[in-house]
């Protein structure tokens, strides 16, 4: 499939907002920035923001960052931590911990869906070692609260929204403890169908797991891999309470034949021509889920990339704890995706998860051949606060 993704001429504008003595003060300064060469097509409608940054450069990957030396308002820190080299990680943009509420603001293309990514490095730029805690929102809708547990490790956010209007706005506000700052702000643009949800208009969708099984190394898989610069973590990857339990039997499976993805939310076919395969039966795995117990859109990405005999077949089942009806769907990926090397994508776009997520995919009796996972996205539902910015309002029903 051909992508096809709309010129975005992005400005960036800096809100601060306060109330003093009944009056409300807005200041504004907008940043028109460059749009992005018709050369680099896949990168149409991206913006990356190198906060605390002073000039455009290209990274590694390809990616085109700009920075935001141009504000007026908030304080630039520069950091070194061992093992980032990554240039739009030595520097941050931080904010007095007040009472005011500092946005970013992106224009964007209103109906158009966006995946948009905050991050948020340390390094102890303040030289108090007293971790951050504070919020990021969207608009008037509380996003998440960011807390810092290691000064050397990048706090993320990602966030997949509807656009309803033609600017969007990253606040950062309400410190508990040191001061608010962000070190890079992301917007990744969308075709199509991408992420339709038919609660769209009410939550957005925000990012708590996207896991790339059968990953042949720690390193995650995103642009230009992914056109939409995903991130894919790894289940090589070893870290607390993120995939543990893992069956025995548990074997990685890769293969270098094209894989057709073109349909639903389109992964990389990079992620899809690796899987893990429950050779005894059995796959199962536990994480935990940013953001949750809530109601959420969780999706598997399935493609038969092993050549099973003419008498092998490959049917199992999804079995999650406390919620039996699950299970008594099976899955044939082959059948399903009608033929080999074909995405299919069996999930949920409604359904109540806790924040220990323990799941098991077990073969049927009348299976050959054990279960086949070569990804998964897991995203919870976050309701919108269509008030201003500065106002909370009424909540809206429950899905």
């Amino acid at each position: 499939m051909l992508l096809s993704i709309s010129v975005l001429t992005p400005k960036l504008q800096l809100f601060i907002t306060m109330e003093e003595n009944g009056a409300l003060f807005l200041f504004s300064l907008s940043l028109l920035l460059l749009p992005l060469s018709s050369s680099s097509a896949q990168m149409q409608g991206f913006v990356s923001l190198d906060c605390g940054g002073s000039e455009n450069f290209t990274d590694e990957i390809g990616l085109k960052w700009s920075p935001d030396d141009k504000l007026p308002y908030g304080e630039v820190s520069t950091i070194s931590v061992a093992n980032e080299t990554r240039r739009q990680y030595t520097t941050l943009r931080h904010f007095p911990a007040d009472t005011k509420k500092y946005c970013y603001t992106l224009d964007v293309v209103s109906r158009t869906r966006y995946l948009l990514r905050a991050a948020f490095l340390y390094g102890n730029f303040d030289n108090n070692n007293v971790y951050p805690k504070f919020d990021i929102s969207i608009g008037a809708t509380h996003w998440s609260t960011i807390v810092i547990s290691d000064a050397n490790l990048i706090e993320m956010r990602e966030l997949i929204f509807l656009a309803s209007s033609s600017a969007v706005s990253v606040c950062l506000s309400n410190a508990t403890t040191g001061q608010p700052f962000i070190s890079t702000l992301e917007l990744r643009q969308f075709n199509g169908s991408v992420y339709y949800t038919q609660y769209e208009e009410q939550f957005y969708l925000s990012v708590s797991a996207r896991i790339n099984f059968g990953a042949e190394s720690d390193a995650p898989i995103r642009y230009p891999d992914d056109p939409f610069d995903r991130i894919w973590e790894s289940d090589s990857v070893k870290k607390a309470n993120f995939l543990v339990d893992v069956a025995d039997g548990t074997k990685k499976i890769s293969t270098e034949v094209p894989i057709d993805v073109n349909r639903d939310e389109i992964p990389p076919m990079k992620v899809m021509q690796t899987a893990v395969v429950g050779t005894n039966g059995s796959l199962t795995y536990r994480l935990n889920l940013d953001g949750f117990p809530g109601t959420g859109w969780a999706f598997s990405y399935c493609a038969e990339i092993e050549d099973l005999g003419p008498n092998d077949s490959r049917k199992f089942r999804l079995v999650l704890p406390g919620q039996p009806d699950i299970s008594k769907a099976v899955v044939n990926i082959e059948e399903n995706a009608q033929g080999k090397y074909r995405l299919y994508e069996p999930g949920f776009n409604n359904i109540s998860l806790p924040f220990v997520l323990s799941f098991r995919f077990g073969k049927t009796s009348d299976s050959s051949k054990g279960p086949l996972l070569n990804a998964m996205e897991i995203n919870k539902y976050l309701e919108k606060n269509d008030g201003s910015i500065d106002c909370k309002s009424a909540k809206k029903k429950l899905l």
